[in-house]
């Protein structure tokens, strides 16, 4: 198994993911781990219906999704996609290694503050970012794979 991306965006799928990320890694599945989507059918067919014909693009709760990213095949190279940080958080808690995670769209939204252009975190959203790097995770804002890639870890300082 190989987690190609582990991406932060409130939008999940959408035309930066299929064309930009899906090009630069290679990635041959999509495992979307929101508990309100995977709730949802109507959500979950709309999340996966967007995604290319021949990527495999399933919808998990976070408990399943931990289970389902576990027991991934060597050939699987995967895309994970998050609306906030502290799924990451917890799917680490749960044995889910992670090398780095990028954060591609989290706008505003009441609760929350700008600390990166386009990019704001509520105070919680910005302890879960600092348990990722704790863990031993890069996190880095990169919207497309080809922009310069930002170390979150300088900004939250």
């Amino acid at each position: 198994m190989s987690i190609v991306l582990a991406r932060i965006d409130d939008r999940l799928i959408h035309g930066q993911v299929m064309t930009s990320w899906l090009n630069y890694t290679g990635a041959n599945r999509i495992i979307i781990v929101d508990d309100e989507t995977a709730n949802d059918t109507f959500l979950k067919m709309i999340v996966t219906s967007v995604a290319p014909a021949n990527i495999k693009t399933e919808v998990f709760g976070i408990n399943e999704g931990a289970e389902a990213i576990k027991q991934l095949a060597d050939s699987d190279k995967v895309i994970i996609l998050a609306k906030s940080p502290g799924v990451y958080v917890e799917l680490m808690s749960q044995g889910i290694p992670l090398e780095k995670v990028n954060i591609g769209g989290m706008g505003a939204k009441e609760g929350r503050t700008k600390f990166y252009k386009n990019i704001s975190a509520s105070s919680e959203e910005k302890e879960s970012l600092k348990k990722i790097i704790d863990a031993g995770a890069a996190v880095a804002i990169q919207i497309i794979a080809e922009d310069k890639a930002i170390d979150v870890a300088k900004l939250l300082t």
